[in-house]
């Protein structure tokens, strides 16, 4: 477990074990949720309606219809495990 302190504007500094284990990049977005026990970090994805209308495109061209929310949340996953992994090479 490693400490972090709150700065001046109540920013943190994930710790790089931490970043590393989620995928964390500079940039992404988390979701704060308030705790009984603290507060819990989540990463979350922001997507442009373009690039979500371009996924469905490309769904369609592969004979579906579009994408579950499933099968977009998969990829997502997959890409950030690819980038955990590229990180921690």
């Amino acid at each position: 477990m490693s400490l972090t302190k709150v700065g001046p504007k109540f920013q943190v500094t994930i710790p790089k074990d931490a970043r590393l284990a989620v995928g964390l990049a500079v940039g992404d977005v988390v979701e704060a949720t308030a705790t009984k026990n603290g507060v819990l970090l989540r990463p979350k994805v922001v997507m442009d309606k373009s690039a979500f209308a371009s996924l469905q495109q490309q769904a369609k061209r592969s004979g579906k219809d579009k994408l579950s929310m499933k099968e977009i949340e998969a990829e997502i996953r997959a890409v950030r495990k690819a980038r955990i992994v590229k990180r921690s090479a």
